[in-house]
């Protein structure tokens, strides 16, 4: 005997609702042949949600019995639900992974090996460069996390407005092979300032934070990944010198 499901979702030409499509690709992969019933009208959804006593859709009836929405549907199957929950670190995962492919594939293209020096200083810039990518996405929000730690941003506001330029700058100039006077002061500079601020805050005052590194309103802990981004430019720095 089939297993058959009725949805109910919102399908109007200003608004197509993405959690009506999960659920009915989720029920649809679980076995269900979906009885699919589109909302095309506000008008019409309005109706609904007072009908069935609900404030919002998509709503699945599995058996007769109304299941919920997305969320419901995935609890309903013994899953975990969709959304972030708490801390997570897979944001700064995704873009050092990235990055770390990026470099290797540029290392290989361009010298037929793997790894070299030159991988590790293209790893480090692009780094860099996504990282402010994500600051600059949202400056304001990105500036209320950064001065809740940073110490020179606490006293001089307009410097977390500043340093995400400032360390894409240093990214790019690592890219392009600019002159170390030109860079690598500034990225000396932003990187000591960081690193020390996140020892001072973590490991000495014990504060729980959430990292401004992936850009504001993150939820990526303040310690160990915010340090080796700032460690990550002080060895830049120093390697610029050196070579």
């Amino acid at each position: 005997m089939s297993k058959t499901a009725r949805l109910y979702r919102m399908v109007t030409p200003e608004h197509l609702c993405p959690f009506g499509l999960k659920s009915k690709d989720l029920l649809q992969r679980k076995g269900y042949k979906v009885i699919d019933h589109p909302l095309t009208s506000r008008a019409e959804t309005d109706a609904f949600k007072q009908q069935h006593q609900v404030e919002t859709t998509p709503q699945t009836f599995i058996d007769e019995q109304r299941v919920g929405g997305y969320q419901e549907v995935r609890v309903y199957f013994g899953m975990k639900p969709a959304d972030q929950q708490g801390t997570t670190y897979t944001p700064v995962i995704a873009i050092f992974l990235t990055c770390l492919l990026a470099a290797l594939a540029l290392n290989w293209s361009t010298n037929e090996t793997l790894f070299s020096i030159r991988f590790a200083e293209w790893f480090v810039a692009l780094s860099m460069c996504v990282l402010a990518i994500q600051k600059l996405r949202d400056l304001y929000a990105f500036s209320n996390q950064f001065i809740t730690y940073d110490l020179l941003a606490m006293r001089l506001v307009p410097y977390a407005y500043i340093y995400p330029f400032a360390e894409a700058y240093a990214g790019i100039g690592m890219l392009a092979g600019l002159s170390p006077w030109l860079v690598s002061p500034i990225a000396l500079f932003i990187g000591s300032v960081g690193a020390v601020s996140v020892i001072r805050a973590v490991y000495i005052d014990k504060r729980e934070l959430k990292c401004a590194c992936v850009g504001g309103n993150s939820n990526v802990p303040l310690g160990f990944i915010s340090l080796t981004e700032n460690f990550f430019m002080i060895f830049a720095a120093i390697w610029m010198w050196i070579r």
